[in-house]
């Protein structure tokens, strides 16, 4: 991909909600190991949104505690007198401990500096996923309404579904929520497929192969919902007719000769044929009628059908502002345990590749969308902030869970490790961690020249 064919205005969009969904999730993670440190009497030497190596943004000195901004948008620190951490500050721990300092804490008090910002991140993903449905409620389309059925690409053609199949359930469960379907297949490593073809239930075995490719659509389904593709307006300014004009009301029927049945099925079809002129065929009352017209360079037409919730049946549920809140944390716990699970998968499926599964903070911000969203990117900063709960508490050196380990250890034998062993796994945990960010890095990198 030419860095010229990038368009750098959505580009940038995305990276203004990555960077503020970060600060958010950053400042109040850290806020999460401030407060009890100074509720336990430790001195906090400094408080970061983002790392500063060798120079910050901004910084000022209130009290004890150094506030300022990094230039390295990969995280965020507090710095606590007596703890080994980042700063990896050796002349400290080379004093004699002092009653400020954190290695001079009770265990107890440690362990509960540790897993703050573990904790504030858990409560802050419920509480936005509850505002979130409290703001704009929930929509779904369930299964059973996808009434024309679904347009199948190449992976799915592979597990045996055939254009118009309706997927009524996955590995024997019945399917809810159709936008569902790619979670349940592959955290549940289903086996098998239930759908109706013509009027008949059948069962599909799902080949192996079929987690993997799903991971490769990077989100993308299956199967797409199928409705018709009927002209809702044309855009004078993309459309470029070239015989004939297509109107408001017409339904677009075929591409080339070629016929499509769908608004999913012609957009797939179409895509052939970007800066090419193409005969479009379309259902006029109750005539048939061939437009030619020139694409776009990206593919467009000109032309704006009626959306899918035209034709398909979506549910939405309002919720009150109390019931908002049950209701967010059985969102963030389902969230927490799929991503539990799709961790686990990395190490016991044959089908889950770390090299395809994988991203940095590229594939993060490209899950914001390309305008500005609120009702997105606030339900995106829900899942992030649960997913960096998660992480977070991994038993690593140099994560929190791994200072909760050591420290747990110690509350059970009675044996604090030293701090020659503490500083030994916190070098070697930061260099696993900057690893495994340069390898995902590099992986969104080549994904992204890749095309």
């Amino acid at each position: 991909m030419s860095l010229l064919a990038i368009d750098w205005s959505i580009v940038g969009i995305k990276a203004a909600q990555l960077i503020l969904c970060l600060s958010i999730l950053v400042v109040l993670h850290e806020m999460g190991h401030f407060l009890p440190a100074k509720w336990f009497k430790c001195r906090v030497e400094k408080f970061y949104l983002f790392f500063d190596p060798w120079f910050s943004l901004v910084k000022k000195k209130i009290g004890e505690t150094e506030y300022g901004i990094g230039w390295l948008p990969l995280g965020g620190y507090v710095k606590i007198s007596g703890m080994i951490d980042e700063s990896m500050d050796k002349d400290q721990l080379n004093q004699p401990p002092q009653p400020w300092e954190f290695r001079s804490k009770p265990a107890w008090q440690r362990l509960i500096i540790m897993i703050g910002g573990v904790t504030v991140n858990l409560i802050l993903g419920f509480l936005i996923f509850a505002m979130v449905l409290y703001k704009w409620g929930d929509d779904y389309l369930p299964a059973k309404n996808v009434t024309y059925g679904i347009f199948v690409d190449s992976v799915g053609q592979k597990v045996g579904l055939r254009d118009g199949d309706k997927i009524l359930g996955v590995g024997g469960k019945p399917l809810q929520r159709f936008e569902t379907l790619n979670k349940e297949i592959i955290l549940n490593e289903a086996k098998t497929l239930q759908i109706e073809r013509d009027g008949q239930l059948m069962d599909l075995q799902i080949p192996e192969g079929t987690t993997r490719g799903l991971i490769r659509k990077k989100g993308e389904p299956l199967g797409m919902p199928k409705f018709p593709a009927i002209i809702d307006s044309i855009n004078p300014k993309i459309a470029k007719f070239l015989d004939g004009k297509l109107q408001p009301g017409d339904q677009v029927i075929g591409l080339n000769g070629v016929p499509t049945r769908s608004f999913v099925e012609f957009n797939y079809l179409k895509s052939r044929y970007k800066d090419t002129a193409v005969n479009v065929q379309v259902l006029r009352g109750s005539d048939t009628a061939t437009v030619r017209l020139q694409l776009s360079k990206e593919g467009a037409v000109g032309m704006y059908c009626k959306p899918m919730n035209y034709f398909l049946k979506f549910e939405h549920k309002n919720y009150e502002f109390f019931e908002s809140f049950p209701a967010g944390v059985k969102k963030g716990w389902e969230t927490l345990v799929a991503n539990v699970q799709n961790f686990k998968l990395l190490f016991t499926s044959k089908e889950v590749k770390a090299s395809e599964s994988l991203g940095s903070f590229i594939s993060i911000g490209g899950m914001f969308g390309s305008s500005w969203d609120w009702e997105r990117f606030w339900s995106m900063t829900a899942l992030l902030s649960i997913i960096l709960a998660f992480m977070n508490i991994l038993p690593i050196p140099a994560l929190d869970g791994g200072h909760v380990i050591f420290t747990l250890y110690e509350m059970i034998t009675g044996r604090k490790p030293g701090d020659k062993f503490m500083e030994y796994a916190q070098i070697v945990g930061m260099v696993l961690l900057l690893g495994l960010m340069a390898y995902a890095l590099g992986l969104d990198v080549f994904r992204l020249f890749k095309g």
